[in-house]
């Protein structure tokens, strides 16, 4: 039987597990939390933290898995970049290449030299901007460590600094311009450099204005932004010589104007994945785990449903006691990610749940996606502990 290594045990990852188990692989996953979703569903678990390069490439001495698959998250990515080289595996970048993508700082080097559209970057204490800024980590994700000083000053951006540099694991950070405008994520299959398949999903940020809670596929996007956005994807295809898989963007639009914020080669987290297949039929993890397996990527779309996805979370410190439901709602699917008198952390770590609402038309849907944003869908009812 073909063997795989899974690299990621969080709940994401498990519509990638399901992909790899159809294909008929038996998998593997591996994560440093035993509590994990994937490492008490699956049978293969292995418990070590795949940061660590040698104890990951002990693990796959020991193995010899057919393929290594990244999980959701960018860590899981680089790690595996760092040991595929001279294995075999399909779908993963060289370490230098990895970093260049997921390294916030490195990124915006390449983004300069290609002329990709990107916030500006202060380079801080050299320059003292007049705009607004964003303080954030080169290598955190879920808004982790993120500051926005509206109205900079050498005490408030050294303290942005402070605080980004303080959960950065290589302690470092960028200072950038601010943008301020609509959020969207552009998902694409690239083969042979080329875009072959893409998505385009709109974001809304309300528990957290760093972490994306609630998003649907686009249904307005000017067909301009969508081609010079392409575009621009594909030259970095060519420039980083990018490897056959995903490579998965979000950018701000402001007015005609648009900036890419990020970029990654890993599968988005809060169950992205199933957002697109509910919404247009496409196996999106299937597409996703090809890339590693060595095939092209498949899939059919049918007539596209509205779906919209949203992240309950808590915004404070409380113990979650339930949830009421203000409006009377199709839920596709609820994935729960918390349970009564569960400890909850503010946004991104106190995760209630994950719905997937269904709507009749795009008038509703966009409806349900503002009332889903000003949180007025629901109410979450917890004790102060």
């Amino acid at each position: 039987m073909l063997k795989a290594l899974l690299v990621d045990t969080n709940f994401s990852s498990w519509p990638i597990l399901e992909a790899l188990e159809k294909r008929g692989f038996e998998v593997h996953v591996v994560g440093n939390n035993p509590q994990d979703t994937l490492a008490r569903q699956c049978k293969h678990y292995h418990e070590l933290d795949y940061s660590d390069a040698c104890a990951l490439s002990g693990l796959l001495d020991e193995l010899q898995p057919d393929c290594l698959v990244p999980g959701c998250n960018d860590r899981s990515y680089i790690a595996c970049a760092d040991v595929a080289q001279g294995r075999g595996f399909f779908g993963i970048d060289s370490p230098e290449t990895a970093l260049a993508i997921h390294q916030k700082g490195r990124f915006r080097e390449v983004a300069l030299k290609l002329r990709l559209s990107m916030p500006r970057v202060v380079s801080w204490p050299d320059n003292a901007p007049k705009w607004a800024v964003i303080v954030k980590p080169v290598d955190a994700f879920s808004g982790k460590g993120v500051t926005l000083v509206t109205n900079p000053s050498p005490q408030g951006i050294e303290a942005a600094r402070r605080g980004a540099i303080g959960v950065s694991r290589c302690g470092q950070c960028i200072v950038e311009e601010y943008v301020e405008g609509q959020m969207y994520s552009h998902s694409a299959f690239i083969t042979s450099r080329r875009i072959v398949r893409d998505f385009w999903v709109i974001e809304h940020s309300g528990a957290n204005p760093f972490v994306v809670d609630t998003s649907h596929l686009d249904l307005d996007l000017d067909n301009a932004i969508k081609d010079n956005l392409r575009l621009e994807i594909e030259s970095l295809a060519d420039a980083l010589e990018l490897t056959d898989g995903l490579i998965h963007t979000q950018f701000i639009v402001s007015g005609s104007r648009f900036v890419i914020i990020e970029l990654t080669r890993r599968c988005p987290g809060d169950l992205y994945s199933q957002l697109i297949q509910q919404a247009t039929g496409f196996n999106y993890s299937d597409a996703y785990v090809s890339s590693f397996t060595g095939e092209l990527v498949a899939g059919v779309d049918f007539m596209p449903k509205f779906i919209l996805r949203h992240t309950l979370t808590g915004i404070t410190s409380m113990r979650l006691q339930h949830v009421s439901f203000n409006f009377p709602l199709k839920i596709n699917r609820w994935v729960p990610l918390a349970t009564c008198a569960d400890e909850l952390k503010p946004s991104p770590n106190g995760r209630i749940g994950i719905m997937f609402l269904h709507a009749e038309d795009p008038i509703v849907l966009k409806e349900l996606a503002m009332r889903a944003y000003r949180r007025e869908l629901f109410e979450v009812n917890l004790k102060v502990f």
